[in-house]
C-alpha cells in the first residue's frame, strides 16, 4: 500500500525581502527617470552643430567632475564596507564608515556648489547666454544700465526735497531726478573757491560718475541704432533727420563694444570711472549656450537632489549611534543600492558634459 506525499507548500513572488523589492522597482523608475535626461541631452547635442565644448567659454571645471567621480565611488565602497560590518556584528565599525560616507556626499555637494557658484559668477545660466552678436551688445548695455542705477542709487539714495514730492504726488526719485541732483553737485563744487582734500575728492567721484552716465547713454543709444562707436553721439539729433541714415554710417560691431568695455574696465587714468566699472565685463557670444546651461543645470541638478536625499537616509542610520545592530542589515543594503545608483548615473553624466 502506498502513502501519498503531500505537496511543498507553495509560496508566491521572488524570495528577497520586501523592502529590496520595493527598492529595485524604484530604481527601475529612476532608471527610466534619468535614461530620459541623458538621452535627450545626446540627441540636443549631436543635432546641434557648434555646441559649446571649451571650457574656457563653459567654464566646466574638469578637476571638480573628476574630483567627485572618485568620491562617490569611495563612498559606495564605504557603504558596502559599513553594511559588510553589521553582518559581522561590528557596529562601531559600521557606523564609523557610515558616517565617513555621509562626509563624502557633503563634500560631492561642497566641491558642486563651487562648480555652481562659478556659472552664477561668469552669467552661464539658461536664458543669460547671448547666442550672436546682436544679443552680446544688448546684453552689455543691460548690465552696464544696471550699474549706473546701481550707482546713481548709491549717490543718492533719496530725494532731498521729499516734501515738494509730496505735494506734487511724484512717487519716485527717477533716474533724470538723480542726474539733475549730479549735475547741481559738480556745479556747486566746482564753483566752491578753497575746496577741501575731502570735497576735491568728491568732485572727482561726482565727475566720474557723470562721465559713467554719459558713456552709458552713448553706448545705449549707438547699439539701438546700430552705428558705429566711431560716429560721434552729438551727432545723432542731425542723422535722425537725415534719411536712410543707417546705410551711410558704419554699422557697430561686437568687438567696439567690448573694447569700450575694457577701457572702462582698465582705466588706468581715472581710477574713479574704473572703480565704477566693476562688474561690468566683455561679452562673446556662446552658439547653443542656453541648450547648454539648460541640460547641465537640469542634469546635475536632479543628480544633486538625489544626492541630499541619500545624505538624509544616512542621517537616520547615524542617529541610531550605539542603537546600531544586525536588525538594520536590510535597511543599510537598500540604502546602499539607492546610493550606488546616485554613484552610476554620475559616472554617465560625467564624461557626457565634462569630456565629451
Amino acid at each position: 500500500m502506498t502513502h501519498a506525499t503531500a505537496a511543498p507548500t507553495l509560496k508566491m513572488g521572488i524570495p528577497i525581502p520586501n523592502g529590496k523589492l520595493g527598492m529595485w522597482l524604484f530604481l527601475g523608475t529612476e532608471i527610466m527617470f534619468f535614461t530620459a535626461f541623458i538621452g535627450t541631452y545626446i540627441v540636443m547635442r549631436m543635432g546641434s552643430p557648434g555646441w559649446p565644448t571649451d571650457v574656457n567659454v563653459t567654464h566646466i571645471r574638469i578637476w571638480a567632475g573628476g574630483t567627485n567621480t572618485f568620491v562617490l565611488i569611495l563612498s559606495s565602497y564605504f557603504v558596502v564596507v559599513s553594511h559588510d560590518s553589521l553582518l559581522t556584528k561590528k557596529y562601531a565599525k559600521a557606523w564609523k564608515y557610515m558616517l565617513w560616507t555621509f562626509v563624502l556626499g557633503f563634500l560631492f555637494l561642497g566641491i558642486k556648489s563651487i562648480e555652481y557658484a562659478g556659472k552664477f559668477e561668469h552669467d552661464i545660466l539658461p536664458g543669460h547666454i547671448p547666442e550672436n552678436n546682436r544679443q552680446a551688445m544688448n546684453k552689455i548695455v543691460e548690465k552696464y544700465g544696471e550699474l549706473v542705477d546701481r550707482r546713481l542709487v548709491a549717490a543718492f539714495p533719496k530725494d532731498p526735497n521729499e516734501n515738494e514730492q509730496k505735494e506734487t504726488g511724484k512717487k519716485n526719485w527717477t533716474r533724470e531726478d538723480q542726474r539733475a541732483a549730479l549735475d547741481a553737485q559738480i556745479k556747486s563744487l566746482k564753483e566752491k573757491s578753497g575746496r577741501t582734500p575731502a570735497e576735491e575728492k568728491q568732485l572727482k567721484e561726482a565727475e566720474a560718475l557723470s562721465k559713467f552716465n554719459s558713456d552709458y547713454i552713448s553706448l545705449k543709444e549707438h547699439v539701438r541704432a546700430d552705428i558705429s562707436l566711431t560716429v560721434p553721439y552729438e551727432k545723432f539729433d542731425e542723422i535722425r533727420k537725415e534719411e536712410n541714415s543707417r546705410s551711410k554710417y558704419p554699422a557697430i560691431t561686437l568687438d567696439e563694444v567690448n573694447q569700450k568695455v575694457e577701457e572702462l574696465v582698465d582705466s588706468k587714468e581715472d581710477p574713479e570711472l574704473k572703480a565704477l566699472a566693476y562688474g561690468l565685463s566683455p561679452q562673446h557670444p556662446i552658439l547653443y549656450g542656453n541648450l547648454f546651461a539648460s541640460n547641465y543645470f537640469l542634469m546635475t541638478g536632479f543628480h544633486a537632489i538625489h544626492v541630499i536625499i541619500g545624505l538624509f537616509m544616512f542621517l537616520l542610520v547615524l542617529m541610531k549611534g550605539s542603537r546600531l545592530s544586525i536588525n538594520d542589515a536590510l535597511l543599510v543594503e537598500n540604502i546602499g543600492l539607492y546610493w550606488h545608483f546616485v554613484d552610476l548615473v554620475w559616472i554617465f553624466l560625467f564624461p557626457l558634459l565634462y569630456i565629451v
